[in-house]
């Protein structure tokens, strides 16, 4: 597929059109479950699908990519947890330095490794901040990066961390309560980052309903991010695209 996906993001956002992408972790979903998530995908009209996981133990990253492809239009973005989530069959990639921590790897040090295999790949490279914040548990990527995230309430600290980011040239800022967390990221940070950045906002984890979802467009973020709630519910998809649709 010959697209250009960030230009497409800030296209939609130029026109007001909020979006939504959904997140799958290669190593859950069967086949079969995959099938239905591109089909109900497609018949919602998602944006994206952002594909990667924490914690891959399975090597199903390129199968579940190409059957996404096989049976759907919409754009496969990575969503790297690791050097190894690379494929040269997805149509881009968030190349993703956590700036809420402070560890240099998650910063820099993995991105240096993945270079030149990114460059061969001839992947789109979407740099992106990506920034973990605090949801009322410890959350696997929290562990798997060794960083603490920003605390929930703090959204001075939030929105700094952002500007920072932009800044330092980072195309898009990623807020993420992260894989099963207890909350969403609250309104009021989200609302504060975004009238204080002018790059995309993505924001991702606890978001379970259309409401909470439709509360995040309120709130400032340019696209809704959503994966394990689907875990459970696929016809969520469904719901929560329609919701965000009828919101632009």
């Amino acid at each position: 597929m010959n697209m250009n996906v960030y230009q497409t993001i800030t296209d939609n956002i130029a026109k007001a059109k909020k979006q939504f992408a959904v997140l799958i972790d290669p190593d859950k979903p069967t086949e079969d479950q995959l099938l239905q998530i591109a089909e109900i995908s497609t018949a919602a009209k998602v944006d994206y699908f952002f594909v990667g996981g924490s914690l891959l133990t399975n090597d199903h990253l390129e199968k579940c990519i190409l059957m996404l492809k096989k049976h759907s239009s919409i754009p496969v973005v990575l969503f790297p947890g690791s050097t190894m989530q690379i494929s040269k069959h997805a149509d881009a990639i968030l190349l993703l330095s956590l700036i809420s921590g402070r560890n240099a790897e998650m910063l820099i040090g993995k991105h240096v490794i993945a270079a030149p295999y990114l460059r061969d790949s001839k992947l789109e490279i979407i740099p992106t901040g990506y920034m973990l914040i605090e949801s009322g548990k410890p959350t696997t990527v929290s562990y798997m990066s060794n960083t603490m995230p920003i605390p929930a309430d703090k959204e001075d600290i939030a929105a700094c961390t952002a500007m920072a980011g932009e800044m330092l040239g980072l195309k898009l800022i990623y807020m993420d309560a992260g894989s099963g967390a207890l909350n969403a990221v609250s309104s009021k940070m989200i609302e504060k980052v975004s009238n204080n950045i002018i790059s995309p906002l993505v924001c991702g984890g606890g978001i379970k309903t259309p409401e909470k979802a439709i509360d995040h467009c309120k709130s400032g973020a340019d696209i809704i991010v959503v994966g394990n709630a689907i875990e459970k519910s696929a016809t969520l998809i469904k719901e929560i695209g329609d919701a965000v649709r009828n919101f632009s």
